[in-house]
């Protein structure tokens, strides 16, 4: 890159500085959507003139963002098969203490994290780690934001493991040519920080974390359903006690009672041995159904569910108040005629928002009961307005599972890592391959996957090449690169410090892709102009555009975490900021080793 100051930058190269001032100022200060700023920004650099339009677009084609949108489609045939569920339900157990409780969430979600995207492994745990943290008597909030920093430490460990990486990768190849970095090759940097990182948080996060109660619980689900299931026949849980089968101490409820060969024992004891063809009745509130429903070995005991005339993924969880004008009041559940008049099956009943005694099959359906039915998708929409029910609201978040085809979805996935692993695809073509077998074979539906994809992130990253395209075409990511050289005196050590932490600031106050598409001209530019090799600017550009621990704002697992964790902002800077400091120190030492200038 040509040696320029800002002296001879023309006016292009300033309007276009002006430009990424004001989308950071825009992002930071006001309550616009990034993806909104960062588009209005490339779009005014595309009429003004400084891009043309193949130059402003050409980020939309980015094989790095591509790839992104692709792996979105691949995790969501894994969480619809249950796969990530099975997988986190096998480890957590019960641990004895709080380091304990947070090595059982970290090491999984660091290793999960390393294969995929971070966004929906954090999804998938935090309702799982809000549950089990009532069941083991500890505050949530000594393991969300350690669940949140243990996926971007373990993202950090391979090409995949965070849309980062993807991204600064499709740069390189961009602008180097070649097949960019292989799938671990990022590990040797990105390992060394996980394991200070996981130290740290092991060592000093229980002193540094507050003890509170999360949203969730401050305003629980006054609610309480009551509903039955069976023990299915060759399940996991036959033959194994109610303790060992994870059914004690349930969160948001509890089992009420266990009928076995028409006997029924309540109050249950722990060490009671579950058997075949067992009714369980439990008591609790929505989310324990919904968890309850989706559990390996375990069926609702209303045989009506599993004669509804339409496959897994069309069904949808809906709430309904019966009104007073309901046909079937006054019936007994087993015996109305719920599934031939709606399409529809009864899951569980709550009465006056406690629990009603009994069989749920033998109850009489009153009006002002609430029932949580299984029903096709049409549902909600047409009964919106029917006068049998007084309410129908459909639960957005309820995923339900098929567990028949998590094998299948987890030999996908071990597909894609080996194949990039061994170079026999590029991420591309492997992810995109992924994403086909998934949908082919029915692990996740068009439908599901279309909704997975975060469009939103997509475009902020396709508009933020689009700006970083521009910093290099007018030659101002030069005169930024000649002016960090001149900070650091011409060593490549302390330039190297420099774009780091001016990574990691831009980091914390834009999205992490954003920040290193932005960053990345400028760096390589700085590389070039000191004749050194890239590899270090590029690894460190890596993993501090990852590292954002110091607010909830720079990370969106960070920001996922920060509601239900019941966090406020100088948490995660009393917990982050040593944590910032730790990672950054180690890579920026060890990236010149490990790639020498």
């Amino acid at each position: 890159m040509e040696a320029v100051g800002f002296s001879s930058l023309g006016w292009d190269a300033w309007f276009t500085m002006g430009t990424v001032v004001a989308v950071f100022l825009c992002v930071v200060l006001t309550r616009l959507s990034a993806d909104t700023v960062f588009l209005g920004g490339t779009g005014l650099l595309m009429v003004v003139g400084v891009l043309d339009a193949k130059e402003a677009l050409a980020g939309f084609s980015s094989s790095g963002m591509v790839t992104v949108g692709v792996l979105y489609v691949v995790v969501s045939g894994l969480q619809e098969t249950g796969a990530l569920l099975w997988i986190s339900s096998n480890v957590l157990g019960r641990p004895t203490s709080v380091r304990g409780a947070q090595s059982r969430v970290m090491f999984p979600v660091l290793l999960l994290s390393g294969f995929l995207n971070n966004t929906p492994v954090v999804a998938m745990f935090i309702p799982m780690v809000l549950q089990w943290a009532r069941r083991i008597g500890r505050a949530a909030s000594l393991l969300l934001i350690p669940l949140s920093f243990a996926s971007i430490l373990g993202g950090m460990c391979t090409l995949i493991g965070t849309s980062t990486n993807l991204v600064v990768n499709g740069l390189y190849q961009h602008r180097y040519g070649g097949d960019g970095m292989g799938m671990f090759e990022i590990t040797l940097l990105g390992l060394p920080c996980a394991v200070v990182g996981m130290a740290y948080l092991l060592l000093f996060s229980k002193k540094l974390l507050p003890q509170k109660k999360s949203i969730g619980e401050e305003f629980a689900n006054p609610r309480e359903y009551t509903v039955e299931m069976i023990v299915q026949p060759k399940s996991g849980l036959s033959g194994h006690s109610v303790q060992e089968a994870g059914l004690r101490q349930l969160p948001g409820g509890y089992l009420v009672e266990i009928i076995h060969e028409g006997h029924v024992h309540a109050p249950v004891a722990p060490s009671m041995i579950l058997n075949d063809g067992d009714r369980l009745v439990f008591a609790g509130a929505v989310e324990l159904i919904l968890e309850l429903r989706n559990l390996q070995g375990l069926q609702v005991a209303e045989d009506s569910l599993f004669s509804l005339d339409m496959p897994l993924s069309q069904r949808r969880v809906v709430e309904v108040v019966v009104s007073t004008t309901c046909p079937e009041i006054g019936q007994r559940i087993r015996e109305c005629n719920f599934r031939e008049r709606y399409n529809a099956a009864i899951l569980a009943l709550a009465r006056n928002g406690e629990r009603v005694d009994g069989r749920i099959g033998d109850m009489r359906l009153k009006a002002g009961d609430t029932l949580l039915i299984e029903a096709h998708a049409g549902f909600a929409p047409r009964q919106k307005d029917s006068r049998d029910f007084l309410l129908v609201s459909e639960m957005q978040d309820a995923v339900l599972v098929e567990h028949r085809r998590a094998p299948v979805a987890m030999l996908i996935l071990a597909g894609m890592v080996l194949a990039v692993s061994f170079q026999l695809a590029s991420m591309l073509h492997a992810a995109v391959t992924a994403a086909m077998l998934m949908l082919a074979l029915k692990c996740s539906n068009p439908s599901r996957a279309r909704k997975s994809v975060e469009w939103n992130v997509l475009l902020v990253i396709a508009a933020a090449l689009g700006l970083g395209s521009a910093l290099e075409k007018t030659g101002a990511a030069g005169a930024l690169a000649n002016s960090l050289i001149g900070l650091g005196g011409g060593s490549p050590w302390i330039t190297l410090a420099l774009v780091y932490v001016v990574t990691s600031i831009f980091t914390e106050l834009i999205t992490n892709n954003a920040a290193a598409a932005l960053v990345f001209p400028v760096a390589m530019g700085v590389a070039e102009s000191l004749g050194v090799d890239a590899k270090p600017f590029i690894t460190c550009i890596m993993i501090s555009a990852s590292a954002s621990f110091i607010t909830p704002i720079g990370y969106q697992t960070n920001l996922m975490v920060f509601g239900p964790g019941g966090y406020r902002f100088a948490d995660y800077l009393k917990i982050g900021l040593p944590l910032t400091v730790l990672v950054g120190v180690t890579a920026i030492l060890l990236a010149p080793l490990i790639w020498p200038f």
